[in-house]
C-alpha cells in the first residue's frame, strides 16, 4: 500500500486530441492542470513539529484571537485617551503592568501606569505613552504632546479574530505558517502524505558519479539534480538509480517505481530512436503521450501512467531536463502532492543582452540580475551544465518573433517562484 488516493488518475488522462502537434507551452500547461489531482492520503493530527514542507489537507480556523487582550504595543504608560489639553500632569497608579503578570487592580480616570511592551492594558485604560516622551517626577507623569486614544495599543483580534480561517486547503507549510498556528495555539493539523517521487536516469553512456568512465561515457549529473530538486520541494525521494538501455532494465526500474512511488521522473530515452527505452517500454506496458511541446530548451516530454503510476519523461540534456521539471514537473508535483497548481511570478525587468528571437517556439534562458538588469548565460546549448551553476532564474520569451536589445522588458522568473 503506497498511500495513494483512491481516486487514481485516469490511464489516458495525458492523452492529447487527434491531429495535435506542437502544443504552445500555456496550452501545455492548462491541458496538464486540468487532468491531474493529488494522489496522496490524508494524515490526520500531524504535530508541528513534523509539518514543515507539508500540505494543508484541510482548511485552518484559529480556537481563539490573536493577540487574546488588548496590550502595549511600547515601553510607557498607560491611560484613557485621547490626550488634547497640554501640558498636564497623571499621579500614578502604584504598580504596573508587565508581560505575564498583568496589573489586576483600575485605573482611576486622570491616573495612569507603568507598562511594558506585550503586557495586558489595565481596565481604565487604553492609550499608552512611549517612556521617552514624557517625565516622571515625585510620582507623578508630566506630559507636553498631544495623544490620540488607542495610540501605541494593540487591540485584542486586531490580527486574527477567534473562528477565522487562518490557512487554507492546500497550503504549502513553512516556518512562517507555522508560526501562525502556533500563536493561536494549534498543535497538530491534517496533512497530506509526503508526495513520494521516483528518479530514474537511463542511457549506455551514462555512469553513476563514482564508476569509471572511457571518453565516450559520462557521469550522471541529471539523476542527483532531480533528487535535489525532489527533496528541495518537500517531497519524499525515491532513488530509482540507473537503468541501461535495456528493455528488460528500464522495465524493471519502472516497475519499482511503480511499487514504491505515487510520481515517477525520469531522464533521456523519451525519444523516437532506436535506444529509445523508456518510451518504447511505457508504449509497451502503459499508456504514453509525447508532449511536442513548443519550447526551447526541451524536447518532447513523454507524459504517461505506468501500472497506474505517472511518469513524466523529461529530456536528457541537463538544462532541459532542468527546465522542463521546473516548468512542468514543479506545478504537477505540487498539485500531485495536494497542494495547487501554481503559476511562477515573473517580473519585468530590463534586459541587459541583445537577441534576436525566431518565432514558433518559447524560448526559457538561463539568466541571473546584476545592477537592476537581467544577464544570460553566453551558450543556449543544453549540455552546457555550468549556465545552471551560474544562472539565478530563467528568462522566459513566448513563441513570437522578437528583438531584444539592452534595456527591452523581459519577463525574469526567479528560481524561488518555483519553491525552491
Amino acid at each position: 500500500m503506497n498511500g495513494k488516493a483512491t481516486t487514481p488518475l485516469r490511464n489516458d488522462c495525458f492523452a492529447l486530441p487527434p491531429g495535435v502537434n506542437w502544443t504552445p507551452v500555456e496550452e501545455a500547461l492548462e491541458r496538464l492542470r486540468s487532468r491531474l489531482h493529488p494522489v496522496v492520503g490524508v494524515e490526520h493530527a500531524v504535530a508541528l513539529s513534523r509539518v514543515n514542507g507539508r500540505i494543508l489537507a484541510s482548511d485552518v480556523h484559529a480556537p481563539r484571537a490573536h493577540p487574546p487582550s488588548n496590550n502595549s504595543a511600547v515601553d510607557g504608560y498607560a491611560f484613557a485617551g485621547p490626550l488634547t489639553d497640554v501640558p498636564c500632569t497623571l499621579p500614578l497608579v502604584d504598580g504596573r503592568s508587565a508581560a505575564g503578570e498583568p496589573y489586576m487592580g483600575n485605573v482611576p480616570a486622570g491616573h495612569a501606569i507603568r507598562i511594558l511592551t506585550g503586557a495586558v492594558m489595565p481596565a481604565g485604560a487604553d492609550t499608552v505613552v512611549l517612556e521617552e516622551d514624557c517625565e516622571v517626577i515625585n510620582g507623578h507623569l508630566h506630559l507636553n504632546g498631544t495623544l490620540k486614544a488607542g495610540a501605541n495599543a494593540r487591540k485584542a483580534g486586531e490580527d486574527i479574530k477567534a473562528q477565522d480561517r487562518i490557512l487554507t486547503a492546500g497550503t504549502r507549510l513553512t516556518p512562517t505558517q507555522i508560526s501562525v498556528l502556533a500563536s493561536v495555539g494549534i498543535e497538530s493539523v491534517d496533512a497530506y502524505q509526503q508526495l513520494r517521487v521516483g528518479v530514474l536516469s537511463t542511457g549506455d553512456e551514462v555512469k553513476p558519479v563514482g564508476s569509471a568512465v572511457t571518453d565516450w561515457q559520462i557521469y550522471d549529473a541529471n539523476r542527483p539534480m532531480l533528487s535535489a530538486l525532489v527533496t528541495q520541494l518537500g517531497y519524499e525521494l525515491v532513488d530509482l538509480g540507473h537503468a541501461l538501455d535495456r528493455a528488460e532494465a528500464v522495465e524493471a526500474a519502472l516497475e519499482r517505481g511503480a511499487e514504491q512511488c505515487d510520481l515517477i521522473l525520469t531522464s533521456g530515452g523519451v525519444s523516437a530512436g532506436d535506444e529509445d527505452h523508456v518510451s518504447k517500454t511505457l508504449k509497451a506496458h502503459g499508456d504514453i503521450s509525447n508532449w511536442r511541446i513548443a519550447i526551447k530548451p526541451g524536447r518532447p516530454l513523454a507524459l504517461a501512467m505506468f501500472r497506474g503510476t505517472p511518469v513524466v519523461g523529461l529530456p536528457g540534456n541537463p538544462v532541459a531536463a532542468w527546465v522542463c521539471a521546473l516548468r512542468f514537473g514543479a506545478p504537477a508535483m505540487a498539485l500531485l502532492a495536494g497542494g495547487t497548481w501554481f503559476e511562477p511570478q515573473g517580473y519585468l525587468m530590463p534586459a541587459g543582452f541583445s537577441k534576436n528571437k525566431k518565432p514558433g517556439r518559447s524560448e526559457m534562458l538561463r539568466a541571473r540580475v546584476r545592477d537592476g538588469q537581467v544577464e544570460v548565460f553566453g551558450s543556449e546549448g543544453s549540455g552546457r551544465v555550468t549556465g545552471l551553476a551560474w544562472s539565478e532564474g530563467l528568462v522566459e520569451l513566448d513563441e513570437s518573433a522578437q528583438q531584444i536589445e539592452p534595456g527591452t522588458l523581459v519577463r525574469f522568473i526567479p528560481y524561488g517562484s518555483f519553491g525552491l
